[in-house]
């Protein structure tokens, strides 16, 4: 799995550099978010650009990464392609997590 770091401040950006997060790569996915997140960050923005396909299982890996995180940080999405943008709204993750349109979006919108 192979993860950027494009801006290690607050936000951290963590650009997900795969096509798919799938069951074949979830527990590898969630593992390297949760060994690259800053301890200092307040809020993390998992970058899903790259991105064309998501099933449960990395959606089960998101929240999972996103539960890992310290109950002062937050997980964010951004850059979501219309299939998975379409799949986090059919399962109403959109209600659990703060989606943004793209990467600087999520960098100026630090107080959702």
């Amino acid at each position: 799995m192979h993860l950027t770091i494009t801006q290690d401040s607050d936000p951290q950006i963590i650009r997900v550099d795969e096509g798919r997060i799938d069951s074949a790569v979830a527990i590898q996915f969630k593992d390297a978010v949760r060994s690259r997140v800053s301890p200092g960050a307040s809020r993390v923005v998992l970058d899903l650009g790259e991105v064309d396909f998501i099933d449960s299982s990395g959606l089960g890996a998101i929240v999972a990464a996103m539960k890992a995180l310290s109950k002062d940080q937050r997980l964010d999405l951004a850059a979501l392609n219309p299939m998975v943008d379409k799949v986090f709204r059919l399962t109403r993750m959109d209600t659990i997590f703060v989606i943004h349109e793209s990467v600087d979006a999520a960098k100026s919108d630090g107080n959702r």
